[in-house]
């Protein structure tokens, strides 16, 4: 491994190390919402503080390197997604929840931990060919990412990662991840 690497490695782990630390500063757990037996990871603290926003914003953006779009989902992963894009210079496309945009549109239907959902992007948006980080502020069961992934295959895209802040992993939700590399910042 060359000295080079060795520098881009630590300078990684310290802004996932810093990403880290304001997560556990700042989310604000719900047991029993929005559905009992679900514990909720509130983000909004992270995201109204801007060294924990900054943090988070770096750290998901590591690894997004080579990516031509970032696809945030609906809603929290909007606020990611943008950040994230602005710091790769790149576009950022909003996977929204059905009926939120007008049509023509392309969607996927999918299963919740608490229910079912179904997402939608524009078919106006071309995304075949395009290199697309998909990021998203939990990962649980899998269901939301697997199907945004689904959606933007189906339309030609190369999703080339998948970016969180958090991932649950008991609910086994990285089962569902094929042929792309999962980040995230802190399991709980």
């Amino acid at each position: 491994m060359s000295r080079h690497r060795d520098a881009a490695d630590s300078a990684r782990s310290t802004t996932v190390s810093s990403a880290e630390e304001n997560i556990d500063r700042l989310v604000r757990w719900a047991d029993d919402f929005p559905v009992a037996g679900v514990r909720f990871a509130d983000l909004t603290p992270v995201f109204a503080d801007a060294e924990g926003l900054s943090s988070i914003i770096d750290a998901l953006a590591v690894s997004g390197e080579g990516a031509d779009l970032v696809a945030g989902i609906d809603a929290r992963g909007f606020l990611l997604g943008a950040g994230v894009a602005l710091a790769l210079g790149s576009g950022v496309l909003a996977v929204r929840k059905a009926g939120k945009l007008p049509p023509p549109v392309v969607s996927r239907r999918y299963e919740l931990e608490y229910g079912a959902a179904e997402l939608e992007i524009p078919e106006a948006i071309d995304v075949s060919g395009r290199r697309i980080l998909v990021v998203d502020d939990v990962l649980a069961t899998g269901g939301t990412i697997a199907a945004t992934v689904a959606l933007l295959r189906s339309r030609g895209a190369e999703v080339v990662g998948a970016a969180v802040v958090l991932e649950i992993a008991a609910l086994g939700g990285r089962a569902k991840f094929d042929g792309y590399p999962l980040t995230y910042l802190k399991q709980v």
